[in-house]
């Protein structure tokens, strides 16, 4: 397939100019409520809590809850190793593009472009593109997000050693708990105790727990409150944009070379790696698990990673500089890489 017509299948495919929209349209309502201060500032907290514990961990579970697919379980490990690999090579890798700056600033910048929004900015969007498959893999790839941002930035940005209760915090996560139930109840389904279902008049063997099926009232339930991550998410990154203050930001030269490292470098970096490992067959991924990591790599700075600098007073005025104007690229160039990643999902290696 040309150029042309791969880009041209693209940008007619309803699905993805419809969660382009979606993203942008309800993020710019977000923006605009709060500026009305129809949205106050409580109501945006109110929202940003809602989404972290009841509707991404419910995003998160409901996604696991499919028949267990061999092909789909293959590249769900896949993704998990390179969820793990990436975030090493950030590591190690991202304080070079800052070797003009003191090592405090260098330090600083490299744990902030290491890690980005791939929960609250990241898997909203893997949703809307690739529906349950790409929130699968969104929440297994994100493992070694949560392993490294708990232990390794959180190290780096206090200077202080690793205690129990920093591995508690990441352990009772409500999308922690609900990625690792619904990964385990996934995988397991076969050699749980079955019950007999008749669809269609066709009679069919599930697990108890497959409540999409056992149960489809409450499975209903669950995917209506999960449907909210989406939208509330979105309102809450245009109401915190809504905010923040932009003068000193939009100056701030530094926060703009971040920003261009975050949304441009990272994801480029993880769309090589995805190309890399199909063409020599090491750990190949499919079109999905490739377009739902480059997506989850190019989100704006993680939250918890600012809250790090601020908390230990390390660059805490940089560090909200460049979540302000990484949060704004992030908005502006997402739906462009969801595009690239649909084009680069034609080539030959992903086929």
């Amino acid at each position: 397939m040309s150029i042309s017509s791969a880009l041209e299948k693209t940008l007619t495919n309803t699905s993805i100019i419809a969660a382009i929209v979606e993203t942008l349209g309800t993020i710019l309502l977000g923006f605009w409520l709060r500026k009305r201060q129809t949205l106050s500032k409580d109501a945006v907290k109110t929202l940003t809590s809602i989404t972290m514990t009841v509707a991404l961990p419910l995003l998160a579970f409901t996604a696991f809850l499919t028949p267990l697919n061999h092909q789909t379980l293959v590249q769900s490990m896949d993704v998990l190793i390179w969820g793990l690999i990436i975030y090493v090579i950030l590591i190690v890798t991202m304080p070079f593009l800052y070797g003009r700056y003191d090592k405090d600033q260098r330090d600083v910048l490299g744990v902030l472009t290491a890690f980005g929004s791939t929960t609250f900015f990241g898997m909203p969007i893997a949703g809307a593109v690739y529906g349950a498959k790409g929130i699968m893999y969104a929440s297994v790839f994100n493992i070694g997000y949560r392993v490294f941002l708990y232990s390794y930035a959180y190290i780096k940005m206090s200077g202080e050693q690793l205690r129990g209760e920093h591995i508690k915090k990441m352990l009772v996560n409500p999308i922690v708990i609900a990625t690792f139930l619904g990964l385990i109840l996934w995988v397991s389904q076969n050699w749980m105790p079955q019950i007999s279902i008749s669809t269609a008049g066709k009679t069919s063997q599930v697990a108890f727990y497959r409540l999409d099926v056992t149960v489809p009232w409450l499975f209903a339930w669950m995917k209506l409150l999960a449907g909210l991550a989406s939208p509330l998410a979105w309102l809450a990154i245009g109401a915190n944009l809504a905010q923040m203050p932009f003068a000193d930001a939009i100056k701030n030269r530094t926060a703009w070379y971040y920003s261009f490292n975050k949304v441009i470098i990272v994801p480029i970096i993880m769309a090589a790696i995805a190309i890399l490992a199909n063409a020599t067959h090491i750990l190949p991924v499919d079109q999905v698990a490739m377009a739902t990591m480059v997506i989850m790599m190019a989100t704006p700075v993680a939250t918890v990673a600012v809250n790090y600098a601020m908390a230990f007073n390390h660059q805490s005025l940089l560090a909200a500089n460049t979540s302000l104007i990484s949060t704004i690229s992030a908005t502006v160039v997402l739906p462009l890489w969801i595009i690239i990643v649909q084009l680069l999902g034609e080539l030959p290696v992903f086929k």
